[in-house]
């Protein structure tokens, strides 16, 4: 399995490689600030991926790979932002090692973008859901879910962005045999630019399961590289990250967080 993420890794770079077309330089520094703003006002799309290589409880290996597309929309002169994630899970079903591999469930979220009074502040709040479309019964939750997401992204310097992505929600129907789900979820992220459009990250999830009192706190540091070509601004990164604590089952004791994101200037 370490050989497939190194695999995986090396596919990156040579990505990047491919894609060399005219590096962010310094007079391009805004758009390497804004690369990570997921409040950004351009549409966006994703792939993002976590090789879980250990679950707590079981020591299992797991995947779960992200596309996600952003666009930003406006309502009676106010600006949104949408946001549309779907996974495909490779998550264990035995203790023998048995997987199933298949689409999880879709979630969408609104921000409705409030005017901070700095061009370079992004502030957005408004609902999420979360639909039941697992393919498989162990890759999705098997319920209906609602909630709010609030995301804050502070570019106001060059060299160093920050900000946070908080989301909560909780099941409101669905199948009556499954596990009710009320989580929150916050992630903070920072963002250091050491120039020429490469720069360091961290970006871990921390999830609170406000039924159960299961918890996962993860920490990393990875290195990205934020590349311009034609009005295309591609980002490329890798962050390793462990757990500094966790309980229940199921939680992720390492993982290597990997992400091929593009934005399509206007």
């Amino acid at each position: 399995m370490r050989a497939k993420t190194i695999g995986v890794l090396f596919k990156i770079v040579a990505l990047a490689l491919f894609l060399e077309g005219e590096t962010l330089a310094q007079d391009h520094s805004n758009a390497a600030a804004q690369a990570n703003n997921p409040l950004a006002n351009m549409t966006a799309f994703n792939i993002q991926d976590y090789y879980i290589g250990d679950l707590t409880e079981s020591a299992e290996s797991a995947n779960q790979a992200w596309f996600r597309f952003a666009k930003p929309f406006s309502v009676s002169d106010t600006h949104w932002l949408l946001r549309a994630s779907l996974p495909v899970n490779t998550f264990p079903t035995s203790p023998y090692g048995d997987k199933e591999t298949g689409i999880g469930d879709f979630n969408v979220f609104a921000a409705y973008l409030i005017d901070t009074g700095n061009p370079a502040v992004s502030f957005g709040f408004g609902p999420q859901m979360t639909v039941p479309t697992a393919s498989q019964d162990e890759l999705g939750s098997g319920k209906w879910s609602a909630g709010f997401a609030n995301v804050l992204f502070n570019a106001s310097s060059p060299r160093f962005q920050y900000g946070y992505l908080l989301t909560w929600q909780a099941s409101f129907a669905g199948d009556d045999d499954r596990e009710d789900v009320n989580i929150l979820a916050f992630q903070p992220f920072a963002f250091y630019q050491l120039g020429g459009g490469t720069y360091l990250r961290a970006a871990p999830i921390w999830a609170y399961n406000l039924k159960t009192d299961d918890y996962s706190v993860p920490l990393g540091v990875g290195i990205g590289q934020v590349i311009k070509k034609d009005k295309t601004v591609y980002n490329i990164f890798v962050e390793p990250q462990f757990s500094v604590a966790d309980d229940g089952p199921g939680q992720p004791e390492w993982q290597i967080f990997l992400g091929f994101n593009m934005q399509f200037l206007n």
